[in-house]
């Protein structure tokens, strides 16, 4: 199938796990894909091993998804698909919060990608489609991650006001969020490996079918909203977690 051939996709946070995934379907589906991340070895690895273009933007740094979105411009002219994906998860439980931790956090989960979004509208086409990384923890009350929470709560507001904001120029706009997934970022949270380990076992065996979901399940879905077969979705919000958001996180 090419759902999306020739169409420009953009993806943040591309080099790995969902990303990466997705930039794989992608361009399985027919797009042109670009993927985007913070260090320049892990990019331009993972642009090589896909067959894609790569290019270093951190999207905490305001200037430097500006120069991003100057260097698509230039290449590409505009842009059809923009995943924004890049994110981070710092475990902290409250009392614990630090200012650093508070900043970084919303600096590339929320800020990060609001103004990705913001910079790039120029440049979408009409009828382009955004997609935007949430999770399930933007509802579930999960302890110890209060302020990654609030960061993926965020994001969906915004993605449900803008949706109203963009549909004259009929682009659509929607949020995925994923339950736990088989990717790096657990592994980047400085967990110790037995307290990790038990954490997974601890939230798989809260999943209702008994596993954590595979980063392509999840590209899946990105690229159905990203394709015209959605072209009557926006401002939604798509669960998938396997069921765990209809069962307790902890008992």
């Amino acid at each position: 199938m090419n759902n999306l051939n020739g169409k420009i996709a953009l993806i943040t946070g591309g080099n790995s796990g969902i990303g990466y995934a997705t930039a794989k379907k992608f361009k399985q589906e027919g797009a042109n894909v670009i993927i985007t991340g913070r260090s320049a070895e892990k990019v331009e690895e993972a642009a090589k091993a896909l067959g894609v273009k790569g290019l270093v933007a951190d999207v905490a740094q305001l200037s430097a998804i500006a120069d991003l979105v100057e260097h698509v411009k230039t290449e590409y002219g505009k842009v059809d698909i923009l995943f924004v994906n890049a994110g981070i998860f710092i475990p902290t439980p409250i009392g614990e919060s630090t200012e650093e931790t508070f900043d970084n956090t919303m600096d590339i989960n929320f800020k990060g990608a609001v103004f990705t979004i913001e910079k790039f509208l120029p440049i979408l086409n009409e009828g382009a489609s955004i997609i935007n990384l949430s999770s399930i923890n933007a509802y579930t009350g999960m302890p110890n991650t209060s302020i990654y929470a609030a960061s993926k709560a965020a994001l969906n507001s915004y993605t449900r006001t803008a949706s109203t904001e963009l549909a004259p120029r009929k682009i659509r706009i929607n949020s995925v969020n994923p339950g736990p997934v088989s990717t790096p970022i657990f592994g980047k949270t400085g967990m110790p490996e037995a307290e990790l380990t038990e954490f997974s076992t601890a939230m798989q065996n809260k999943v209702p079918l008994k596993r954590f979901g595979q980063p392509e399940e999840i590209a899946n879905l990105v690229a159905f909203l990203a394709s015209d077969d959605a072209s009557f979705i926006t401002g939604s919000e798509y669960t998938i977690d396997g069921g765990l958001n209809v069962n307790a996180i902890f008992s």
